[in-house]
């Protein structure tokens, strides 16, 4: 009755179920694993951010850009002058649907090293300007409190810098660093409170990362419903198929009796 489930054509057809069924099952466990990697980063950030806030030189002792990711989202503060000469922004960055830039402002410390601060977010309309006087921050001493942020490198696909001198793609210390003739901290603050403060409006605050667990469950469901259907589905039409086979091997013997009769 089955029989015709090993022709070439059907062959093909099982191998391609197969499969596509066991890819559905690996999707979904990938999807599983991005879980449990996303509760993961939400409790690393939950529990750093709880800690006490600390002066910066505390924070990144013995840190490294390489090593930036080990006091990521720590809170920490630092004193110093904005050196508004060598503020550059980072293009592309949105805010609330939004486009627009992050504004970094190197902070001079005591050491004679700088911070570079994220100071936040203007709109794209002021990122293509000349002219952020009107988002330039106090001058003199400032004291400064935020998150601490690892540098960030491009990767894969990633956009180049923009060819303007003070537009970047990403916070990429390293290449900061090139601009400029001072050495920088191996980790940037995204500000959060500042003393004296700046003016009202902008550069608008950069909200914390957000501690959802994302869609990964429902993919995983999604994918693993799929599967199911796959493995239940399959075999049902290959029993339709063979009773079409059976039902079209008996016909000649049916149309006989008829003429007999």
């Amino acid at each position: 009755m089955y029989g015709f489930a090993l022709r070439p054509r059907w062959v093909l057809s099982h191998v391609f179920v197969v499969a596509l069924v066991g890819a559905m099952i690996w999707a979904g466990f990938w999807q599983l694993q991005r879980l449990d990697e996303r509760k993961s980063a939400n409790e690393r950030v939950v529990g750093r951010t709880e800690l006490d806030i600390e002066p910066i030189d505390d924070v990144v002792n013995g840190i490294t850009l390489d090593s930036g990711d080990d006091v990521e989202f720590r809170r920490a503060a630092a004193t110093g002058t904005y050196l508004t000469g060598d503020q550059v922004v980072v293009v592309n960055r949105s805010l609330d649907g939004a486009a627009g830039a992050w504004v970094l402002t190197p902070l001079m410390l005591d050491d004679g090293t700088a911070l570079v601060v994220n100071r936040g977010w203007i709109p794209f309309s002021l990122q293509q300007t000349d002219d952020r006087s009107s988002v330039d921050p106090p001058a003199g001493r400032v004291e400064v409190e935020g998150l601490v942020m690892a540098t960030q490198s491009r990767s894969g696909l990633g956009a180049g810098d923009p060819d303007v001198a003070d537009q970047l793609a990403r916070v990429d210390l390293a290449g900061y660093g090139e601009l400029v003739d001072y050495g920088l901290r191996p980790v940037y603050l995204q500000l959060e409170s500042q003393l004296p403060a700046s003016g009202p409006g902008l550069p608008a605050r950069i909200p914390r990362p957000g501690l959802s667990n994302g869609p990964h469950l429902s993919y995983a469901v999604q994918w693993f419903i799929f599967a199911t259907i796959g493995i239940i589905g399959y075999p049902l039409i290959l029993r339709r198929a063979a009773r079409a086979s059976a039902g079209t091997r008996s016909l000649p013997a049916d149309e006989s009796d008829l003429d007999a009769a």
